[in-house]
């Protein structure tokens, strides 16, 4: 996300700093912009100066509009299954929206048709929500203080106001070297790429949660729905990694990573915002759960699905599975694994792979660079294949095993499976992964016909049942009671009383 939004934002800059790539020409455009890194504005949200010189408001708009596209593209799209779910997300963010500091800005409030539990805005008003984090939300409150957060992102500027120094920072290292290296504007924009991907500063989260229960009070919701949800964010990320057999799913996107937050600096921000919580505030819990029964849970099957340790996808018609104590993880171009001791396997389709047969493939294109050892071609199910490894060592000098396969599954796609083993496990999982090689094939029709997507499920607690029973069908093998709990907000020690509503997953 962060990388193209730079690549829009750098032609603004290569406009005001002139293109030309001499030593005397890049010094005199960084001169003539140093008046700018002294100019600063009065943000209308936070009340404070706020230096924004390098991205100016129609700045925002235009990255906004250009990186919208992107970002469906990138996130599974627009969740467009369900349009009355999104028409209900519009309204609390026009809602909310109405009640900021630029009630004439065009917000655009878009749900996102991803699993990951994520909320992120764009420059210029753009603003989305996934999925996976509406599936983890309580009640309309609660997603209505992770609306307001982002606006309040939009509203204090905060990508205008941090990219702009990381422009200032890099002009300035430039000047300073620029006797002892010759560096082009290109130089320099790439140099504050690297600094825009970073996170939001903690002064400015502690700004967006301060903007964004302003936000819920005035339009009336239960200002202690950010906490809350936090809270529950915060369960949701410990049982993920647990889940994922380490301190911390590799890859994941999830809320807690864009906006390190705790629960502790939201109270803060609440009572630095000046507001109390009204004497009938609105949560909207039964009305927030009419509206996602029958959501779409997990991965859209277009994208494929994980059914315990095996993946299928019939859209593509192939299937495999990973070894017994692996993780699957579902990302929009790759397929993930990880066990609880250290390996890792990555599935994903070859780009550009010609029609060279599997072995010539792997060595040539695939490995290109790297001294592959025992290339060996194979057959896997009656598809052209090939294997080979080659020995990895980590930062911290831990060696590892890297199996390497090449699948031809027809005449212009190959698909590839990457096995990463701490070598002294090596012998140990020959067989695991000679297995998962071999268990790729296509579809049956039996399996075609039984891949349906999962949905979230909205049920009346009647009494008698366990919270198993109404956990089974939740799609974590080993972990269907604690993610249960997790999605209801649940401690544990049995189901609230009769009558109660709750959340639960199942297949459609």
């Amino acid at each position: 996300m962060g990388r193209e939004i730079v690549a829009a934002v750098i032609e603004a800059i290569r406009v005001r700093v002139s293109g030309s790539r001499s030593l005397v020409g890049l010094l005199l455009a960084a001169l003539a912009s140093a008046p700018l890194l002294s100019g600063c504005s009065t943000n209308p949200a936070t009340g404070e100066q706020s230096f924004t010189a390098f991205m100016s408001p129609a700045d925002e708009l235009r990255v906004g509009r250009e990186q919208d596209p992107k970002i469906k593209e990138e996130f599974g799209g627009t969740y467009d299954e369900d349009p009355e779910l999104s028409a209900y997300v519009r309204r609390i963010g026009k809602k909310l929206a109405a009640t900021s500091e630029m009630p004439d800005l065009d917000f655009r409030f878009t749900v996102l048709n991803t699993p990951d539990v994520n909320a992120f805005a764009l420059p210029g008003g753009y603003v989305y929500v996934t999925r996976g984090l509406i599936a983890l939300a309580e009640n309309e409150a609660e997603l209505a203080g992770v609306i307001a957060h982002e606006i309040g992102h939009v509203t204090a500027r905060h990508s205008a106001e941090r990219y702009s120094h990381a422009v200032a920072t890099n002009i300035g290292a430039t000047l300073l070297g620029i006797l002892a290296e010759s560096r082009t504007v290109a130089d320099v924009a790439s140099l504050g790429a690297n600094l825009y991907l970073k996170g939001y500063s903690r002064d400015q989260e502690f700004q967006a949660d301060m903007l964004g229960v302003r936000y819920l009070s005035r339009a009336g919701y239960d200002t202690g729905a950010m906490a809350s949800f936090l809270a529950k964010m915060g369960n949701a990320s410990r049982l993920q990694a647990e889940m994922a057999g380490s301190n911390r799913d590799p890859d994941a996107v999830d809320l807690l990573a864009t906006h390190p937050r705790t629960v502790d600096r939201v109270q803060q921000a609440l009572a630095a915002a000046s507001v109390h919580r009204g004497a009938s505030p609105i949560v909207n819990r039964d009305a927030f759960l009419d509206r996602i029964d029958g959501m779409m849970f997990g991965s859209d099957p277009k994208e494929g699905l994980i059914r315990g340790r095996e993946f299928l996808h019939k859209d593509l018609n192939f299937r495999f599975e990973v070894p017994p104590g692996f993780r699957l993880f579902n990302k929009p171009t790759q397929v993930l694994a990880a066990d609880k001791a250290g390996a890792r396997f990555v599935f994903d389709r070859a780009r550009q792979s010609g029609r060279l047969h599997p072995a010539e493939y792997l060595r040539a294109r695939w490995a290109q660079g790297h001294q592959v050892r025992d290339l060996e071609s194979i057959n896997v199910n009656g598809m052209e294949a090939a294997t080979a490894w080659l020995p990895v060592t980590a930062g911290n000098n831990e060696s590892f095993v890297l199996r390497l396969v090449a699948i031809r599954y027809d005449r212009d796609t190959v698909y590839r499976m990457q096995f990463l083993v701490p070598y002294q496990q090596t012998k140990a999982r020959s067989e695991d992964l000679r297995r998962t090689t071999y268990s790729f094939r296509p579809l049956t029709d039996e399996e075609r016909s039984a891949v349906r997507p999962f949905e979230v499920k909205v049920v009346t607690v009647e009494g008698g049942e366990s919270e198993s029973s109404i956990a089974s069908g939740v799609p974590h093998p080993g972990y269907e009671v604690r993610f249960f709990r997790v999605l209801n907000g649940l401690e544990a020690g049995g189901l609230p009383p009769p009558g109660t509503r709750l959340k639960t997953i199942g297949p459609r």
